[in-house]
């Protein structure tokens, strides 16, 4: 059986073995568990990783919201390097992080497979269902967390939830 990713949030099998080998490359290049901006740096992320972190241009006003209040949180991002969505705001994440000087010892990073999970169960206290998914934590407790892909873009939804203003992912009920 092959798994063939339908976005990244939902997992179909599939009974066509002529791709197996192709999955077992992309399963073996795959990061996992807890990572490092670093580690996006090398190959074979890097390949997507640099060219998207460089090219980002973050809005000024929500850039300067973010740096009045991010560090008031703890952050945790699930992702998977196999995934689009994860590919695309990760970078962003990152740039916007070292643009407003987030302290990243405050920050856990954690790469899943297309199950969405690790060998450690770290998804297991966060109710994951879809990668990228960022949650902002402050004095212990979840207060929001961006899932997928942007309601306006990145900066401007996490200005929102780390200013605590109303922001709702698209999964939010």
């Amino acid at each position: 059986m092959v798994s063939v990713l339908l976005g990244c949030g939902t997992v179909n099998t599939s009974k066509e073995s002529n791709n197996e080998a192709s999955v077992a490359e992309v399963q073996q290049s795959m990061l996992l568990g807890k990572f490092k901006k670093e580690d996006l740096q090398q190959q074979p992320y890097a390949s997507w990783f640099e060219s998207r972190y460089e090219k980002f241009e973050p809005k000024a006003e929500a850039m300067e919201t973010i740096k009045e209040n991010i560090n008031d949180y703890e952050i945790k991002i699930f992702m998977g390097t196999w995934c689009g969505d994860s590919k695309r705001e990760t970078p962003r994440f990152f740039k916007i992080l070292d643009e407003t000087g987030y302290d990243q010892d405050k920050l856990t990073a954690i790469a899943v497979d297309y199950s969405k999970s690790t060998p450690e169960k770290y998804e297991d206290e966060v109710n994951l269902d879809r990668v990228p998914t960022i949650i902002f934590y402050k004095d212990g407790k979840e207060v929001n967390r961006f899932v997928e892909f942007a309601q306006e873009s990145l900066e401007e939804d996490i200005a929102k939830i780390v200013s605590g203003k109303k922001y709702k992912n698209s999964y939010a009920e």
